[in-house]
């Protein structure tokens, strides 16, 4: 494999995984891999780097924006090989991850630790798998949103030939044990079955395919069983390709219950068990439309528009809407100028204003090349938010750094940025 082959193999992962057209489980080819970000950087309040969001259930921009620290990495190694030709391929993988610009102390953990068989003779292409896994974990890019993640620790088949898709069935273990307050006898937080069942690849139209996923949820309650509830999750997506050289891929997903994905994983994803204290009151119901387009050799960018609602008997309705886009220009073959605009809107019940936030940013960038996924990316940024008087409280209490803007409505922050996959 010549070296142009090889530096272009990251954009061309990438870009499949953008457009949805890995199988559910995302499978590695072997050797190492990784992905990792850091940054550091400092505001006009001339205090620590601080990176400007609503919180909540919202996400944000994360161009010049992202005030952590996150690394992934690990091995993918055929470890057995029958006669027949049956092929034993295990995964392994460590994270860390710290709420801050410097891992410091951040603990290292198994991300993923699993065995995959493949080529089967009476599985007709499908693989089997059991272990700890990521599990079909499509995303919005700019937001660093799943905007489904089904990651556990389970087994099932995947990209079983069905029709004209694949078909993939998984089963997870959510939490081991339900955690009981023993003064009070009621439990925290419960654990639960799920079931998740993926068909991807169904042709509509020209260059065009639906992919359905869903998630059934029953709370693993022994006792008590009237506090913990079960739920569900379905998910449709239109993933379309060769659009000026890109993807779009819209989507619309509503979830009850634990299915919603609240007070469950990181980032309220919709896809793994949320909180089975949660009952069917709890709705989440989402849509969005994100594209990424290359149309020429040097122009490249993302735009995202999104809409969901939360809503419940107790906490009411919570409305969050956002746009934005990322228009990246290739200056020369390892230099590109990226910005990113974003403009996020929260309503709640019972709030008398709507939250407003919006950010922008402009980075200047070294890079591998000049497509749109072409990573590693050393990028130096600015970054300006403006918010109204309601999004005080909440872009304060977003912040990794806490209140650094004060009563203040806008704010500046300037910085270093690297990430990487490979």
């Amino acid at each position: 494999m010549n070296s142009t082959v090889l530096k272009t193999l990251p954009a061309a992962l990438a870009l499949a995984l953008a457009c949805g057209a890995a199988t559910a489980g995302d499978h590695e080819t072997e050797g190492f891999h990784g992905y990792f970000r850091a940054g550091a950087g400092s505001s006009s309040a001339k205090g620590p780097q601080s990176c400007f969001g609503l919180g909540g259930n919202t996400q944000s921009y994360r161009l010049g924006n992202e005030c952590d620290s996150y690394a992934e990495f690990g091995y993918t190694k055929e470890i057995a090989k029958a006669p027949n030709g049956a092929s034993f391929v295990a995964t392994i993988w460590a994270d860390a991850y710290k709420n801050g610009s410097d891992f410091g102390d951040a603990k290292l953990g198994i991300a993923k630790a699993y065995v995959e068989a493949k080529n089967l003779p009476f599985m007709n292409g499908g693989i089997v798998w059991m272990g700890k896994r990521h599990y079909y974990r499509p995303d919005i890019h700019m937001l660093d949103m799943q905007y489904i993640n089904m990651n556990g620790t389970g087994g099932g088949i995947d990209a079983l030939p069905m029709g004209a898709g694949k078909f993939s069935y998984a089963i997870f273990k959510d939490n081991d044990l339900n955690n009981v307050d023993p003064a009070t006898g009621k439990i925290t937080s419960g654990s639960a079955l799920r079931q998740n069942v993926v068909y991807e690849g169904l042709p509509v139209n020209p260059d065009g395919a639906l992919d359905f996923a869903v998630s059934l949820i029953s709370a693993s309650s022994k006792d008590n069983s009237e506090q913990t509830h079960g739920g569900w999750q379905t998910s449709v997506f239109h993933r379309q390709s060769k659009v000026l050289g890109g993807g779009n891929t819209v989507g619309l997903q509503y979830g009850v219950g634990p299915g919603t994905g609240l007070n469950g994983p990181c980032c309220a994803r919709m896809g793994p068990s949320g909180s089975t204290l949660l009952g069917s009151d709890y709705t989440r119901v989402r849509v969005f439309d994100d594209l990424v387009i290359q149309p020429t050799r040097d122009f490249s960018m993302e735009f995202v528009a999104l809409w969901q609602r939360d809503k419940s008997d107790k906490a009411g309705t919570s409305t969050w809407t956002t746009i934005g886009t990322r228009p990246v220009y290739a200056l020369a073959e390892n230099f590109k100028l990226q910005a990113e605009l974003g403009v996020t809107r929260v309503k709640n019940d019972g709030a008398p204003d709507t939250m407003r936030l919006t950010k922008l940013t402009i980075a200047p960038t070294i890079t591998l090349g000049r497509d749109y996924w072409a990573r590693p990316e050393l990028r130096a940024f600015v970054s300006y938010g403006k918010w109204n008087d309601a999004a005080t409280k909440a872009v304060n209490a977003a912040n990794n750094q806490g209140p650094v803007y004060g009563s203040n409505t806008s704010g500046t922050s300037v910085g270093l940025q690297l990430e990487a996959w490979w």
